[in-house]
């Protein structure tokens, strides 16, 4: 699944092509994804401005003229293709722009969606109302996270994906960044002193910047708007390494954590 550096590398693509301009036409072409699409989705598109871009932990932000924003999520196999030479199976919402750019939200699996809600309503929307701080803002810190771990017994990595906690992160990336602050993933998040929360807030921010600088992680159906494929997979020190040597030597282990694997390194996480 496409995580926030993916999102936010979709969202960056789009604003190329969008930002600032009117859409001219709005095609659907199934009435659902994971739900359908709303009802007056091409209505209140057609003839929009787009007035900025943005993103709220997974999800994409097209705002626009008419104090309505349209939210998208990625799903599993969601990817927006920008300029596509001929239509494709699974484009099921097309945008074109008044200047003639051509954006295509393809989603084999649907697992994806899109809603429309009234921009000054997006911070009380119910997917985001209890949502927490970005872990790219500044409400993420040390002190954040020791009150929300505080007499917690659950392992630290699944508190790390509580979306209610810290908002947009995703498995890659926790993994990444317990290792890079040399935190065990099953350790009781309680248990976790300030010292190594102090660790952990940078570390989390340095592999989500790094990898938006590299296009984000290409997994499955991935790929950036311009059709790229993100490179950080290849900067991965844990994720997806079961078996391998550890920059340390020792082998990185995998474990299932909540229907999730877990890969760390024993010598280097404590």
């Amino acid at each position: 699944m496409p995580e926030l550096p993916e999102v936010e590398t979709t969202v960056r693509g789009l604003a190329r092509f969008l930002d600032g301009e009117r859409i001219a036409h709005v095609q659907v072409n199934r009435p659902d994804l994971r739900r359908p699409f709303p009802p007056d989705l091409v209505q209140t598109l057609t003839g929009a401005r787009v007035t900025s871009m943005g993103r709220r932990a997974k999800y994409g932000l097209i705002h626009t003229d008419r104090e309505r924003t349209m939210v998208f999520h990625l799903g599993m196999s969601g990817r927006w293709r920008i300029e596509p030479e001929q239509p494709e199976k699974h484009d099921h919402l097309v945008l074109e722009t008044e200047s003639g750019h051509v954006l295509a939200l393809n989603d084999a699996r649907r697992f994806g969606s899109v809603d429309l809600v009234a921009t000054a309503d997006l911070d009380t929307w119910a997917p985001f109302a209890g949502l927490g701080p970005e872990p790219l803002g500044p409400g993420l810190t040390p002190q954040h996270l020791r009150r929300a771990f505080r007499d917690r017994t659950a392992p630290i990595k699944q508190l790390l994906l509580d979306q209610a906690i810290v908002a947009g992160l995703g498995n890659i990336y926790v993994c990444e960044a317990l290792f890079r602050s040399g935190i065990r993933p099953d350790k009781a998040a309680g248990r976790v002193s300030l010292p190594s929360l102090g660790r952990l807030v940078p570390a989390i921010q340095d592999v989500l910047a790094e990898s938006i600088a590299a296009g984000g992680s290409t997994i499955r159906d991935y790929a950036q708007p311009s059709g790229e494929l993100g490179y950080f997979a290849a900067s991965w020190q844990v994720y997806g390494r079961e078996g391998q040597a550890c920059a340390c030597g020792a082998p990185i282990l995998r474990f299932v954590q909540g229907g999730r694997s877990t890969f760390w390194c024993r010598k280097c996480q404590k």
